[in-house]
């Protein structure tokens, strides 16, 4: 059984999914795209999890990437783009919309969820993984949430898991944008099993049997590598030990001397997006009180308001359009964001708030 969007060739869905003996396999197949997300590939996967959740022969769900070097490095932002600035919001939130589902459905979902990482994983592509049940990431893993660099922020449910992570690593990460490799993504938790890349493929075939995906996964664990953030997680706790970007900016200016992680995570700050990090750092402080509907909910109010601003087409343009990687932010790094300008993005959007399809518990 091998399927993709209805009427669409395989190019054209991004995705596929088929089922290889007790597994249930999404396949990713954007590469050139770094298998980056769209609203066809979103469907597919919804999809494959319907069809899969009603198959008395699938046991599990295992997630897959063609290419190589990414198992989804976002969403595809040039498209959001695009459709922004032709003031196509409705098609902009039709996307964000499906997807939060989506990740609201892998979180809830019956049957255990594997994910494969063997390369990059951002954005979007944590949407699809972190909220299973199984994480498995090789030493090619690279973890984000780099929107704070495009005048976005970390949705998908980030403002749910990275407040939950030990001594302020959760808004390091969402407030710098800053990668994790393999070893700190295990040591945080964000995997719960590190298989070197060469074990993949057999462990994809593994997974195909019966059984437990633990002992399974378990055939092919090793030890993973070194974690270097997680041996600055002291003095990241006390850097971001306040959720406001100035507190934080003053003492990462303090460290930066003589410690080369504070002088990145300063320079990271300081690049961009002063309201996307002040957005970040409310999510964080609200983050670990909340449900995850909840949190999925607020994503999609804040990506209301984003969508019809000013930061995130200017972070697009000179990230990714222009690449002049010289971005004019409103307001910029010298001035003072407004706290009441913060509120705005987290109000509620009455009938147009999130609503979530019934799914099996």
């Amino acid at each position: 059984m091998t399927s993709g969007a209805p009427g669409a060739s395989a190019d054209e869905a991004g995705a596929r999914y088929e089922r290889r003996g007790a597994a249930g396999f999404v396949v990713l197949d954007r590469p050139r795209a770094l298998n980056a997300l769209t609203l066809s590939m979103v469907r597919v996967i919804a999809e494959a999890l319907d069809v899969f959740e009603g198959d008395g022969n699938v046991e599990r769900v295992v997630v897959v990437a063609s290419g190589g070097r990414a198992l989804c490095a976002g969403g595809d932002i040039r498209r959001l783009y695009e459709q922004g600035k032709a003031g196509d919001h409705a098609g902009q939130l039709a996307f964000w919309r499906e997807e939060y589902q989506l990740n609201r459905r892998i979180k809830r979902y019956s049957k255990p969820y594997v994910s494969l990482i063997d390369g990059i994983v951002m954005g979007g592509g944590v949407g699809l993984c972190v909220h299973g049940s199984h994480r498995v990431a090789s030493e090619n893993c690279v973890f984000a949430m780099p929107e704070v660099a495009i005048g976005f922020f970390p949705d998908v449910g980030a403002a749910y898991v990275l407040p939950r992570l030990p001594r302020r690593i959760g808004a390091y990460l969402a407030a710098t944008g800053l990668r994790a490799g393999a070893g700190d993504v295990v040591a945080l938790g964000l995997a719960q099993s590190f298989v070197p890349s060469a074990a993949f493929a057999a462990l994809a075939d593994a997974l195909e049997g019966r059984g437990s995906v633990d002992d399974i996964v378990a055939r092919f664990v090793a030890a993973p590598p070194p974690a270097p953030i997680m041996a600055e997680a002291a003095n990241i706790e006390r850097w971001f030990a306040e959720l406001d970007r100035g507190a934080i900016l003053r003492a990462l200016q303090a460290a930066a001397e003589v410690s080369p992680v504070a002088q990145e995570a300063l320079a990271a700050m300081r690049a961009n997006s002063p309201t996307s990090q002040a957005i970040a750092l409310r999510q964080m402080a609200l983050g670990s009180e909340l449900s995850f509907e909840d949190v999925m909910r607020l994503d999609f109010r804040i990506v209301s308001r984003i969508c019809r601003g000013h930061d995130f087409y200017e972070g697009v343009r000179a990230r990714i359009v222009d690449k002049d990687q010289s971005p004019l932010w409103r307001p910029s790094g010298d001035e003072p964001v407004a706290a009441a300008a913060i509120d705005a993005y987290f109000a509620p959007l009455g009938a147009d708030d999130l609503t979530f399809p019934a799914v099996a518990q």
